[in-house]
């Protein structure tokens, strides 16, 4: 399933794998100006290059070398020779996703293995005809996450260096204090216009970027709190977010309220 939307000169594809007519999970990719940000999951490949038709596509970034955000490089390296850039740590993953990254059942069911496909080391700078895009790297979600930034417009393509929402759980490999660092570089940039990787742009973009930093920032304080006093992370989970949410059954405990609390008293 794939939704085009338009914000100014960007067109967003919001898309995801179709389960008994309803997509679930939402992935996005952002065009602008030729250049393309991030191609969604193996199972979108065909809709997302139909939809992609009316846009030529000179340049691709990825923001990161997650299964869901580099489904399709490898239809327009092949078909369009289009050349791909992402962060010098992503490479070796794009390259080998089946080698260097073995999914899990949910992520297979939900985004599937990307064929392989070559990436060369971004730049600090990305530049098309009509923009010029500072390079952001925004470690916590994985270390090779970048974003663009477009500093005379106030946009950012983020990624999903921003989710929105209260986190309450976090994936086994995500780094919470990484992810909060990457929101306050985020934060103090001069920008009004996120696009995240979940397709929701959003305006008033510093000030859902600050009140996401004040949350996680509570939300350490507490953790760090009853750390100190000797509670378990399951017991502090159980405390402030209650029962583990849906997430943490499907993914097998991927996803959990506990891998947030040790990832904020471990990782600090």
């Amino acid at each position: 399933m794939i939704e085009v939307q338009r914000t100014a000169d960007v067109r967003g594809f919001r898309m995801a794998r179709n389960f008994f007519g309803r997509g679930i999970y939402y992935t996005a990719a952002y065009w602008v100006d030729g250049l393309l940000i991030d191609t969604g999951c193996a199972y979108t490949v065909d809709e997302f290059v139909s939809a992609l038709r009316p846009y030529p596509v000179k340049l691709i970034v990825n923001t990161h070398s997650h299964e869901d955000h580099i489904g399709a490089n490898r239809w327009f390296q092949d078909q369009q020779g289009v050349e791909i850039r992402a962060h010098e740590s992503a490479i070796t993953t794009i390259a080998e996703p089946r080698v260097e990254k073995r999914l899990r059942p949910y992520q297979q069911v939900m985004w599937g293995y990307p064929e392989p496909s070559a990436a060369l080391p971004i730049g600090t700078t990305i530049e098309t005809g009509k923009y010029r895009f500072e390079v952001i790297h925004t470690p916590g979600h994985s270390r090779d996450h970048i974003c663009l930034y477009e500093p005379n417009q106030g946009w950012l393509f983020c990624g999903d260096a921003y989710v929105g929402g209260r986190d309450k759980a976090l994936r086994a490999d995500y780094n919470i204090w990484q992810i909060l660092s990457s929101l306050k570089r985020m934060r103090d940039l001069d920008v009004s216009r996120i696009f995240p990787g979940s397709g929701r742009v959003r305006d008033e973009a510093r000030k859902i970027l600050q009140e996401k930093v004040e949350y996680l920032e509570r939300t350490g304080e507490r953790i760090l709190s009853l750390s100190d006093k000797g509670w378990s992370h399951s017991r502090i989970r159980r405390e402030l977010f209650g029962k583990e949410m849906l997430i943490a059954y499907y993914t097998l405990g991927h996803f959990s309220g506990r891998h947030l609390v040790r990832s904020y008293v471990e990782d600090r």
